[in-house]
């Protein structure tokens, strides 16, 4: 099993949107980088322009455990910063899920189990 921490500083947020490579879709836009800590550390932002603190931590809530339940999915060693669009809002659990998984195929950063691919 793997395990994943998140990401807390600004200056590794900031190192993320300088050097990392984004994909958007309708309800996220994801910046992916690369780390030498031999795990995967997650960064969740959700601006006030999306809504109100209920509706933001709701939203911080979904990714979460959308990533989480799907952590075996996505390769190793990356810092993984999602943003919240104003669309997530009105998304359910199973949207966001999809959304990610979308957006873990772009970056090609998806393995499989079989044959260490996606």
């Amino acid at each position: 099993m793997k395990f994943s921490e998140s990401l807390k500083k600004n200056s590794d947020f900031q190192n993320v949107y300088q050097h990392g490579k984004s994909y958007a879709n309708r309800f996220f836009v994801m910046y992916v980088l690369e780390n030498q800590l031999g795990k995967n550390r997650l960064g969740i932002s959700v601006s006030k322009k999306v809504g109100n603190s209920v509706i933001r931590h709701h939203i911080t809530r979904l990714v979460r455990e959308a990533y989480r339940l799907q952590e075996e999915m996505f390769g190793n060693c990356l810092d993984i910063v999602v943003i919240a669009r104003a669309a997530a809002k009105h998304a359910t659990y199973h949207e966001t899920e999809r959304a990610l998984l979308h957006l873990g195929g772009l970056h090609h950063i998806l393995v499989r189990k079989e044959d260490g691919i996606f």
